[in-house]
């Protein structure tokens, strides 16, 4: 017994079409046009974080470097530590469960460190901070 493939039938059977070809190279390139984008989106985080990260450790140091808390009177301080400027406001610390006629050893004081990067973006540190009450006795 022997089968004989009609030679048209066989012209189709041997491989793809160029429609089918270029569709799959269309798909193709559409799927690596996504993953290229997701790239670039994760690099463009990667860069913002790295910023952040950066802002972050002068805004640690430029509170580590601040003078002693008997020492840190109230009003403003400015600089720059690299490239970074930074301002901080000290204020007085105002809450409705603080009665200031009581009297205390300890002060409380409200730091706010503002951080600006050479790029623009600022981070903004709020915190408080005891300071010895020097009418009060220890």
């Amino acid at each position: 017994m022997f089968l004989s493939i009609d030679p048209d039938q066989r012209r189709r059977a041997r491989g793809f079409t160029m429609i089918e070809a270029v569709v799959a190279l269309a798909v193709i390139a559409v799927s690596l046009a996504a993953i290229a984008s997701i790239i670039a989106e994760n690099v463009r985080g990667t860069e913002v974080v790295e910023a952040r990260l950066v802002l972050i450790q002068a805004a640690r140091a430029v509170l580590t470097a601040l003078p002693d808390r008997d020492k840190l009177a109230q009003g403003e301080l400015r600089g720059e530590m690299g490239s970074e400027r930074w301002r901080i406001d000290v204020l007085p610390f105002v809450a409705n469960f603080v009665d200031p006629s009581q009297p205390t050893p300890w002060v409380p004081q409200t730091i706010v460190l503002r951080l600006q990067a050479p790029s623009g973006e600022i981070i903004r540190v709020d915190t408080v901070r005891l300071r010895h009450n020097s009418g009060a006795g220890r």
